[in-house]
C-alpha cells in the first residue's frame, strides 16, 4: 500500500497541506483534527501530523492561549499533510465534506527524505506506530 511504513515513495517536489482548526472542533463526535488524520491515512497519503499551538487567534479575533491564568481550552491545532501535488489536491474534497472552520493552506515544498525505520514503524517488523516517528 502506498504510504505504508518503511515505503520510500516520496521525494522531490511535493505539496504541504496545512489545516488550522480549534482543538475543540468536532466531526461526528470525534476531534476534527483526528478525523482529518484518519481520512488522510485512508486515502493513502504519505503522512500527517497534528501540532497543538500554545497561543493564537483566527477569523474570530479571539485570542486562545495555554497560559496558566487563562481558561481557554480551545487551543489552535495545525494538521500538516505532505505528499505529491496530485495526491494532496485529490484529497481536498475530503476537507470540503468536513467544512472545517479555520484556515486551509497549500504550499509547495521539497521532500529530502521520506522513509520509516527498517523493519516497520517500531523497528521490529510491526505496523505499530512508535512515539519517535513523525508523520508529515
Amino acid at each position: 500500500m502506498p504510504g505504508a511504513p518503511g515505503t520510500p515513495r516520496l521525494g522531490g517536489p511535493a505539496l504541504r497541506l496545512t489545516v488550522l482548526v480549534g482543538e475543540n472542533d468536532r466531526c461526528h463526535h470525534r476531534p476534527l483534527y483526528s478525523e482529518i488524520v484518519h481520512r488522510a491515512r485512508a486515502a493513502g497519503l504519505a503522512g500527517a501530523s497534528v501540532f497543538r499551538g500554545i497561543e493564537g487567534f483566527g477569523a474570530s479575533s479571539l485570542v486562545h492561549t495555554a497560559r496558566l491564568l487563562s481558561l481557554s481550552e480551545d487551543l489552535p491545532v495545525a494538521v500538516v499533510i505532505v505528499d505529491t501535488e496530485e495526491r494532496v489536491r485529490a484529497f481536498l474534497p475530503e476537507l470540503d465534506g468536513l467544512r472545517p472552520a479555520g484556515l486551509v493552506t497549500l504550499e509547495r515544498c521539497e521532500v529530502l527524505r521520506y522513509a520509516g525505520p527498517p523493519g516497520g514503524a517500531d523497528g521490529h517488523g510491526s505496523d505499530r506506530k512508535s512515539g519517535g516517528e513523525g508523520g508529515a
